[in-house]
């Protein structure tokens, strides 16, 4: 029987799947977040590298690897709201269709400083959306990183990525995990790689997936190379944005997911993640 995949193929992602060969009995399509949560809750696809905040609305039906994940603890670039007034003025906010997680830190961050704003839905480069009315927008991913350059950019060979200023032409960029980590001193994972209980992946596949991620990592400048100018990004920009990534779900990072999914789901059931090899772990 054919096992499929389901992958979220932005470049925060590349250090992973870039090198991943497939096992013979293995397919995989490609998506944007929100899609490739829908595949795997309707059982379309068996496993995907899918929003955390998905795996843990749905952890009654889905069980996590044990060893991945696409977390930070800071920022992380890609992942931005960006504002033309200061936060407790927002009024008005465009959010992006393309991915739940982002929806729900940007709730919470917004509870956690007990604002309100209109939240609606609306896609576009952030500063479009600006100029048509939104004092606020939310983007996610590749465009986000590639906003985000636009508005504090160029780095100079006096300056670093973290010495660029957050605000340039009117326009402030809050970078959500960075916000995460001022507001909690954790991890943020966004991602996991999540799978239906009753469709657990071969070992060949996990294997590959290992094998991938030890090469992608051991290679950063390489994947950082390959990505920078479909980006239209420079190399030192795009690898320190991989550098940034922790991969391997370890303890830190499943603390900062259990702290969110306290806070952005209560009453959740409890995550389950596994097996490492022989070993079951289960927490709630």
């Amino acid at each position: 029987m054919t096992y499929r995949a389901g992958w979220i193929h932005y470049t925060n992602v590349a250090p992973i799947l870039d090198s991943l060969v497939l096992p013979n009995n293995v397919t995989a399509v490609t998506g944007v977040p929100t899609e490739m949560n829908a595949a795997l809750l309707e059982g379309r696809v068996d496993i995907a590298n899918i929003s955390a905040v998905e795996f843990i609305r749905h952890a009654d039906k889905l069980e996590a690897l044990p060893d991945f994940s696409v977390a930070v603890l800071g920022p992380v670039y890609s992942v931005n709201l960006f504002h033309t007034v200061p936060l407790p003025n927002l009024r008005r906010v465009a959010l992006t269709r393309q991915s739940a997680m982002s929806v729900a830190l940007l709730e919470v961050l917004l509870a956690a400083r007990g604002l309100s704003p209109t939240l609606e839905r609306a896609e576009g480069e952030a500063e479009n959306l600006l100029a048509s009315g939104y004092d606020g927008v939310l983007r996610i991913g590749d465009s986000a990183l590639r906003e985000w350059y636009r508005v504090v950019g160029p780095l100079t060979p006096e300056t670093t990525m973290t010495t660029l200023p957050h605000t340039a032409r009117g326009i402030t960029v809050t970078d959500l995990a960075e916000e995460w980590f001022r507001l909690t001193g954790h991890t943020f994972v966004f991602a996991v790689w999540a799978y239906r209980k009753d469709a657990p992946p071969p070992a060949a596949l996990v294997q590959a997936m290992r094998e991938a991620r030890r090469e992608g990592i051991g290679h950063l400048a390489d994947v950082a190379r390959r990505h920078a100018a479909g980006l239209g990004l420079p190399e030192r920009v795009v690898q320190h944005y991989l550098w940034n990534f922790r991969y391997h779900l370890e303890a830190p990072d499943r603390l900062g997911l259990h702290e969110f999914a306290a806070q952005a789901v209560p009453g959740h059931a409890p995550l389950r993640f596994g097996p490492r090899p022989g070993v079951r772990v289960e927490s709630g």
